[in-house]
């Protein structure tokens, strides 16, 4: 079962990156306002667990995995593989994920769940350039969503990676029954 982590910054008023302090930013997942709350729409299981990154007033963070205790949630937990999707791919995500890939977990970037903010023209090109050739996968998140009713795709690489599951939009109107023992198997075949 996928567990969800969803990380954020939670600058401190005075923090290191804002442009009052010499830094890049405006002002900006300031704690405990309104501007650090996830956005309306994202609707996270009450079982997410919410690391928050970027609270040293004088360090900034852009990789969720700064710091060990995320590193070690994962581990604890057994997880392997990591699915990265947010803001800013030029930024976040793709410290994030060359963390990752560093720290020995299997990583695959949504390319469907992130932006980027592009600050100079094609850093969000550029930063999915490096985390690929760094050996992230990717993927979309519309690889994930399938109708619970179907079965999944009988794949190995869909099993390593997990991440090729059907759509009721992508599956062809016909299954193929084949024998299997004394069994017989539906396989849905993709189009």
């Amino acid at each position: 079962k996928a567990r969800i982590f969803a990380t954020r910054d939670w600058h401190p008023p005075n923090h290191i990156s804002f442009k009052a302090q010499g830094g890049p930013w405006p002002p900006h997942c300031i704690q405990n306002t309104q501007g650090a709350k996830f956005h309306p729409d994202l609707r996270l299981p009450k079982n997410t667990i919410v690391v928050s990154k970027a609270m040293n007033p004088l360090k900034e963070n852009y990789s969720a995995f700064e710091g060990a205790e995320l590193a070690n949630i994962l581990r604890k937990q057994g997880i392997l593989r990591v699915f990265v999707g947010g803001l800013a791919t030029d930024y976040c995500v793709k410290n994030t994920v060359l963390d990752a890939l560093t720290l020995g977990f299997e990583t695959v970037i949504l390319s469907d769940a992130i932006a980027g903010i592009n600050a100079e023209p094609d850093d969000a090109e550029k930063a999915i350039d490096k985390m690929l050739a760094n050996g992230a996968d990717i993927a979309t998140l519309k690889d994930f969503i399938y109708p619970l009713e179907l079965p999944p795709v009988t794949n190995p690489d869909a099993e390593r990676l997990g991440e090729k599951r059907i759509s009721k939009y992508e599956t062809k109107k016909k299954a193929r029954m084949r024998p299997r023992g004394p069994y017989k198997r539906i396989r849905i075949e993709r189009g």
